[in-house]
């Protein structure tokens, strides 16, 4: 008899610690990454955020080549077989607007982290109030009227933990503008990347040459390397022999620059993994519970605590944004019982 491994709800469990884990991880070594090329003013942010996915493209490919998908170790269980899509020319042009916005997230999400990560975590924590404009106007999906009135309090949130409190006891807003600005294209691009992945799905057939959300995403970490590297040499391909020169001598750079591109895929992996399986109201709770995980990780971390601004900003935005994704079961009108004769 074949061994099998733990059973799915140890698995499960174990899903979870370590997609919390793995993210966790991916910000501390990002973090660290950008610190080894000279930090947010080094002019070499997109090439990190680039040469991470270059990684993630790396591990995909060992994958196809060894026809193996070793996630499935974390919960316990023997690794699932991962071979290579059977997708069509066709189908990678149709993906290409996929690994577009979900390259923009990561490079986004890595200038704002590189900016301040703690404000950065914030300010991505407003990403449902991209995701419900980008849907109304890009896609015709509109949120409902409850989740639309839960917004202002995300919003609020935000702005709240952006202010901070001066001598004479006045408030003025103070945050780094670069975590605000790229934190907030991050959340566009995230919504962008959500519309394009349902719309890539709706198609049966695409999805059935890819043979899953494990080689779907392959692809498109694939697409987003390819795609991020012009943009790279664009921006900062003056810097590129620096970078290059630090990479070749400092293996504190080199271990933090492959470990935050494995650490990304696999707790994308296993977040997949977990949300799978689970209800929409304990998707919503651990997408919410991870985040303050997060901050709170990252301020030990760092070594930098959270104001008290922030962390009733952040606390309001967090819990606005638990609420837009329940109050629709919240308040879904009960089912009235029939009677019996």
């Amino acid at each position: 008899m074949a061994f099998k491994g733990a059973p799915d709800s140890i698995a499960l469990a174990l899903f979870f610690v370590f997609w919390y884990a793995g993210n966790m991880k991916y910000n501390e070594y990002n973090t660290a990454a950008l610190n080894a090329v000279g930090g947010k003013t080094s002019g070499m942010t997109m090439t990190v955020a680039t040469m991470q996915l270059g990684v993630c493209a790396v591990y995909a490919i060992i994958m196809w080549v060894i026809k193996l998908n070793p996630a499935k170790l974390f919960g316990l269980q023997m690794p699932s077989r991962q071979d290579v899509p059977k997708v069509t020319k066709a189908d990678l042009i149709k993906s290409i607007p996929l690994g577009f916005c979900s390259a923009g997230a990561h490079a986004a999400t890595v200038f704002a982290l590189g900016g301040d990560p703690l404000f950065g975590q914030i300010v991505k924590s407003a990403e449902p109030v991209l995701a419900a404009v980008v849907g109304t106007f890009a896609y015709g999906k509109a949120p409902s009227f409850n989740k639309v009135m839960c917004l202002p309090v995300i919003v609020g949130g935000v702005a709240f933990a952006s202010l901070k409190k001066g001598v004479d006891g006045s408030y003025s807003l103070k945050f780094d503008t670069t975590a605000l600005v790229f934190g907030m294209l991050a959340n566009a691009f995230a919504a962008f990347k959500g519309g394009e992945n349902s719309k890539l799905l709706s198609d049966k057939g695409v999805a059935e040459r890819y043979g899953g959300v494990g080689n779907q995403f392959a692809v498109t970490q694939i697409l987003g390397f390819v795609i991020l590297l012009p943009i790279m040499f664009a921006t900062e391909g003056n810097m590129f022999p620096v970078f290059l020169e630090k990479l070749t001598s400092d293996f504190n750079l080199q271990f933090n620059l492959i470990m935050s591109g494995l650490s990304f895929y696999i707790y994308n992996e296993l977040a997949t993994y977990t949300l799978k399986v689970t209800g929409a109201v304990t998707a919503s709770v651990a997408n919410t519970a991870k985040r303050v995980i997060v901050m709170v990780y990252m301020a030990a971390v760092t070594g930098k605590a959270l104001t008290d601004e922030q962390k009733l900003g952040s606390g309001i935005a967090i819990s606005g944004v638990l609420l837009y994704s329940l109050i629709d079961d919240l308040l879904k009108p009960k089912a009235k019982a029939t009677k019996t004769d």
